[in-house]
C-alpha cells in the first residue's frame, strides 16, 4: 500500500513507523515552542516576512488535499488488496478513515471555496502544511490499515465500544463548533468591506479562536475513536500548531481594538482555561 507518489514507495517496519512517530513527536514541540517567537504569517496574521505568497483558496486546497488524497489511496488499495485480517473488520477500518476523509474533504475542496476575499498565504506556510499532512496521512494510513501495527484491535465489537461512541461523539461536537466558529468568520463583513470586526457569536464568546478549538475537538475525538498513538500524535500535533498561533490572534486584536478587547476576558483557545 505504500507506493504513492516516491514517498510511499516502500512498505515500512513497524522500528521506521516508530521512528516517524517519535521525529513527528519531537518536531511537535519545537513547533509549539517556536510559534511564540515566529508568527505564522497567514490570515489576520499576514505579514510580508514570509516570502512570495499565492491565492488563499490555492494554498488551502493544495496544502490539505495530500491529507484526503492519501488515506483515499490507502483505503482504495486495501479494499483491492483483499482487506483485514488478524482480527480486524474491514466496515470497522472504512468507518474509522471516514472520519479523517470526511474532515479533508470538507478542508480541501469545501473550506477554500468559502473563503470571502482576496487573502494570500505565504507559499512557504503552504508546503510546510503539505509536507506536514503527508507525514500525518502516513502515520494514520498505516496504523488503520498495517495489522502489525494495530494489533487486530478494530473487530466488528468495535462499534459498540466506549471509546468509539465517545470519541465518536466528541468528534462530530468539535466538527460542530469548527464548522459554525468559521461560519462566524465569514460573515463578519458585508461584501466589499475590508475592516476588521471582533467575532462575537458561538464560542466566540468564551475564546479568540473558537474555530482552533473546535478543530482540536476533532482530533482529540479522532484519538479517543480510534484508541491509537496515531491519534493522540495528531491531536497533540493539532494543539502544537494552533495554540501559540490562538495566542498571537489574542494579541493581535487586542492590539488593534484595545481595551474593548481585552475586558471581554477571553481564552485564546479552550474555553475557561487558556
Amino acid at each position: 500500500m505504500f507506493n504513492f507518489v516516491g514517498i510511499y514507495q516502500l512498505k515500512p517496519t513497524m522500528n521506521t513507523y516508530y521512528l516517524v512517530m517519535t521525529c513527528m513527536a519531537v518536531m511537535a514541540v519545537i513547533v509549539f515552542i517556536a510559534l511564540f517567537f515566529f508568527k505564522a504569517g497567514y490570515g489576520y496574521l499576514s505579514t510580508s516576512n514570509w516570502g512570495p505568497k499565492i491565492s488563499n483558496r490555492l494554498a488551502w486546497i493544495l496544502m490539505e488535499a495530500p491529507s484526503f488524497g492519501f488515506m483515499l489511496y490507502y483505503t482504495l488499495d486495501f479494499a483491492s488488496s483483499g482487506g483485514a485480517v488478524n482480527g480486524n473488520s474491514n466496515l470497522v477500518l472504512y468507518i474509522l478513515a471516514s472520519f479523517f476523509l470526511l474532515h479533508y474533504f470538507q478542508r480541501s475542496f469545501i473550506f477554500p471555496l468559502l473563503l470571502r476575499g482576496r487573502g494570500k498565504m505565504p507559499i512557504a506556510v503552504m508546503l510546510m502544511g503539505m509536507t506536514f499532512n503527508t507525514f500525518n496521512a502516513y502515520i494514520i494510513g498505516e496504523w488503520l490499515y498495517d495489522p502489525m501495527l494495530n494489533g487486530g484491535m478494530y473487530h466488528i465489537d468495535w462499534l459498540w465500544s466506549p471509546q468509539f461512541i465517545i470519541g465518536a461523539i466528541v468528534f462530530f461536537i468539535g466538527m460542530g463548533i469548527n464548522l459554525h466558529s468559521d461560519h462566524v468568520i465569514r460573515n463578519l463583513r458585508k461584501p466589499g468591506d475590508t475592516k476588521h470586526y471582533i467575532p462575537r457569536k458561538g464560542l466566540y464568546k468564551y475564546v479568540t479562536s473558537a474555530n482552533y478549538f473546535g478543530e482540536f475537538t476533532e482530533w482529540i475525538g479522532f484519538a479517543i475513536l480510534t484508541w491509537s498513538p496515531a491519534g493522540l500524535l495528531f491531536a497533540v500535533w493539532t494543539f502544537a500548531n494552533l495554540g501559540p498561533r490562538a495566542k498571537s490572534l489574542t494579541e493581535k486584536y487586542e492590539a488593534e481594538f484595545g481595551e474593548e478587547y481585552k475586558k471581554l476576558n477571553k481564552k485564546h483557545i479552550i474555553p475557561f482555561i487558556w
